[in-house]
C-alpha cells in the first residue's frame, strides 16, 4: 500500500519528533510490504520566517492533496517570541485553525492510556490506577458554544454578554457515526456525555446518539450527564471505553482524563472529517525552551502515527505493532527525561526513536 503523508515538523521540538515518527512508519513500511511518500509543509512560526504568515495557501493545497496530515508542534514562547507581537491572524497557532477549518476537521479523538510502568504517575488512589484504563475522548471539533454566536452589550449601563450554544441534528449525527465506527475498533462501549436535563441542545443531541446507535446493534450505548462524568473519571476511569461528547464539554473533560494519565509527553491525538481523512499531533505543545538538545518524548507522536495508521488508513495490524513497540520499550525501562524514575535507563528523543522502530515486527 502506498500511503501519502503531508508532514508538518512545526516550531519548537517538532521537527525532533516528527522526524522520529517517520523513522518508526518508515520500519512499519518496510516490515509489513508499504511505501511511505512524504511531502514536508511549513505552518506556524517556521512559515512565518519564510512567507510572512502561519499557513500559505499552497501549503492547504499540498495538505489537502494527502492521505493524512502528521503534524509536530506549533508556537514558540508567547513572551519572548517575535511571532507573537504579530496581528493574532498571523500568529503561529491561527496556522492551526485556518488548517483544521479548511480540512474541515470535526472530530477530535484524544486517547487516554495509562501504562502499567507509568502507573506512579498517576494521581489517582492505587487501587483505581492499578486497575488501569484506555479510553478515548470523541469531542465535536466545529460547532457548539465556541463557534455559536455571540456579543457583549451594555444595558441600562450593565454590561451584558451573549454566547450561543446551538447544534444541528446533521452536525451531531456526523459526529455520532464516528463515535460508534472507532468503538468498533476498539470495545464496543460508547458513553455518550450531555446536560440533557437542564439543555435542549443536549437533549437533541441524546436523541440523534440513539437514533445513530440504531445502526451499530453490536456496540453498547450508555447517556451520561456530563457533571457525573467528571467524577466518574476520577473514581473509575476503567469504565470507560470512547466518550462521545459535544465541543466545550470534550474540550474539559479531554483534559482532566490527560491529567490521569500523568504524563502528557505520552498523549497523541487526531482530528478526521468526514472521509478517512485526518490530522495527527501529539497532544502537547511546542516545548521551545528544550528545541535542539535532543531530550524530548517522542512517544506521544509515534502514538499519533499509530492512530493515522488505524484511521486514516485501516491498518489495524501496523498500528498494534506500533503500540505495541511502545510498551516493550517502557517495560525494558527506557525513558526520556520527562517520565524518567530511579532505576531506568534515561535516553533521548533520536534513541528513543531507534529503540521504538527496532521493535516493530
Amino acid at each position: 500500500m502506498e500511503l501519502h503523508i503531508v508532514c508538518i515538523p512545526g516550531d519548537g521540538i517538532g521537527p525532533e519528533i516528527v522526524a522520529e515518527a517517520r523513522k518508526v512508519l518508515d520500519r512499519v513500511a518496510k516490515v509489513y510490504g508499504h511505501t511511505m511518500v512524504y511531502k514536508d509543509i511549513l505552518m506556524g512560526g517556521a512559515s512565518i520566517d519564510v512567507h510572512g504568515v502561519p499557513l500559505t495557501q499552497e501549503a492547504i493545497a499540498d495538505a489537502k492533496a494527502a492521505d493524512a496530515v502528521l503534524m509536530g508542534s506549533i508556537g514558540g514562547d508567547t513572551n519572548t517570541s517575535p511571532w507573537y507581537k504579530l496581528p493574532p491572524n498571523l500568529r503561529p497557532e491561527a496556522g492551526l485553525l485556518k488548517i483544521r477549518k479548511e480540512l474541515q476537521l470535526f472530530a477530535n479523538l484524544r486517547p487516554a492510556y495509562l501504562y502499567e510502568e507509568l502507573a506512579a504517575a498517576c494521581p489517582l488512589k492505587e487501587e483505581i490506577s492499578r486497575a488501569g484504563f484506555d479510553m478515548l475522548i470523541m469531542r465535536e471539533l466545529t460547532g457548539g458554544l465556541y463557534f455559536g454566536e455571540r456579543k457583549t452589550v451594555e444595558e441600562n449601563g450593565v454590561r451584558k454578554a451573549y454566547d450561543t450554544l446551538t447544534y444541528d441534528e446533521n452536525e451531531i449525527r456526523r459526529i455520532a457515526v464516528k463515535g460508534f465506527e472507532i468503538a468498533r475498533k476498539r470495545k464496543h462501549k460508547v458513553t455518550s456525555v450531555d446536560k440533557a436535563n437542564v439543555l435542549d441542545s443536549s437533549r437533541l443531541w441524546r436523541a440523534v446518539v440513539n437514533e445513530v446507535a440504531q445502526d451499530y446493534p453490536d456496540v453498547e450505548v450508555e447517556h451520561m450527564l456530563v457533571d457525573n462524568c467528571a467524577m466518574q473519571l476520577v473514581k473509575d476511569p476503567a469504565q470507560f471505553d470512547v466518550i462521545l461528547t459535544e465541543n466545550m464539554f470534550g474540550d474539559i473533560l479531554s483534559d482532566e482524563a490527560s491529567m490521569v494519565t500523568g504524563s502528557i509527553g505520552m498523549l497523541s491525538s487526531a482530528s478526521l472529517n468526514d472521509t478517512k481523512f485526518g490530522l495527527y499531533e501529539p497532544s502537547h505543545g511546542s516545548a521551545p525552551d528544550i528545541a535542539g538538545k535532543d531530550i524530548a518524548n517522542p512517544i506521544a507522536t509515534v502514538l499519533s502515527a499509530a492512530m493515522m495508521l488505524r484511521y486514516s488508513f485501516d491498518l489495524d495490524k501496523e498500528a498494534d505493532a506500533v503500540e505495541n513497540a511502545v510498551k516493550q520499550v517502557l517495560k525494558e525501562g527506557y525513558r526520556t527525561g520527562d517520565i524518567f524514575s530511579d532505576g531506568c535507563v534515561r535516553v533521548g528523543c533520536r534513541q528513543m526513536g531507534d529503540l521504538l522502530a527496532e521493535r516493530i515486527v
